[in-house]
């Protein structure tokens, strides 16, 4: 219990520190603007390249136990959101995001580095890179079709293409595996660079998150927020740790992929939720919902693992 409290308590006590800043106007919205620029356009690309210009023993496989099951969990929810709860495929796309796309940068990295280290952060951004570069396109695909029905592929295509550019984390992404596949050594004193300024992206993005839950409102449209939350926090986790048993991943790997499935909704799924009109305050709700409820969640999985 003690090392759980060391773990789940300081993350949780720094987003509750910024709800409250938030909440009681400590931060005006313009400072928060700037650090949560700060966060996405700086700090995080920097912890990414620096993260996929070093070697991850096993960050394959623990990568495609994570993303197998994600990838069947949206598929489920997607399913269920048309026949069971009889939504459009606009408002089900963004149901089926809530559902699949955690918070593995604001949350998982902190999270996973103070339970398992270096070790496990190897881990963890094997599978960061690689989640808002597949995710993303998947719900803006699917909100691109739903939203022009009868628009040409390639318009479509070009929209989903334009709008995954411009997205800072995939360019960090990107820049990391360019910089691996073709061998260029990372000098120095750019490494420090990566790694200081990096450092500084997990805790002040824990602070944003907690100041940025004060815009949504989980009165609304609780039902269908709680029955996603269970999708995401209690359905992907069992995914993840099925498959990762299946292809015999190590237990450092299986923790990590598994903690990473149970993290709550990522506020990019409600972002894109918005920018297409669809769900967008279920989409609000659920991330609220989730990252409460996550508290515990996340504590017995640690426990367990």
């Amino acid at each position: 219990m003690q090392t759980l409290l060391t773990v789940v308590a300081p993350i949780f006590l720094l987003i509750g520190i910024g709800y409250v800043a938030a909440r009681r106007r400590w931060i005006s919205e313009e400072g928060l603007s700037g650090m949560t620029d700060f966060v996405f356009r700086l700090a995080m690309p920097c912890l990414l390249i620096n993260g996929a210009t070093t070697p991850h023993p096993n960050g394959g496989l623990t990568a495609f136990a994570f993303f197998a099951g994600c990838l069947v969990t949206y598929g489920l929810a997607l399913l269920l959101s048309g026949g069971v709860l009889r939504m459009r495929l606009a408002e089900g796309g963004t149901f089926a995001l809530n559902a699949a796309f955690g918070n593995t940068a604001m949350i998982g990295i902190p999270l996973v580095l103070a339970a398992y280290g270096q070790a496990g952060l190897s881990q963890m951004l094997a599978i960061v890179g690689l989640h808002s570069l597949i995710l993303l396109p998947i719900g803006t695909v699917v909100g691109e079709i739903a939203q022009n029905a009868r628009a040409p592929l390639a318009a479509i295509a070009k929209a989903t293409f334009v709008s995954v550019l411009k997205n800072p984390i995939v360019m960090a992404v990107l820049i990391g595996l360019v910089i691996t596949l073709a061998g260029i050594p990372v000098p120095p004193v750019a490494r420090r660079f990566l790694e200081m300024t990096g450092l500084a992206g997990p805790p002040v993005a824990l602070f944003c998150l907690g100041a940025g839950l004060i815009a949504f409102d989980a009165r609304r449209d609780w039902p269908q927020a709680l029955f996603c939350t269970v999708l995401k926090l209690l359905l992907m986790p069992a995914m993840v740790w099925l498959l990762a048993w299946l292809v015999g991943l190590p237990p450092l790997a299986t923790a990590v992929a598994v903690l990473a499935a149970g993290m709550p909704t990522g506020a990019n799924a409600f972002f894109l939720a918005r920018r297409y009109g669809a769900g967008a305050d279920s989409s609000g709700a659920t991330v609220l919902l989730s990252t409460i409820l996550s508290v515990a969640t996340l504590a017995v999985l640690l426990a367990i693992l």
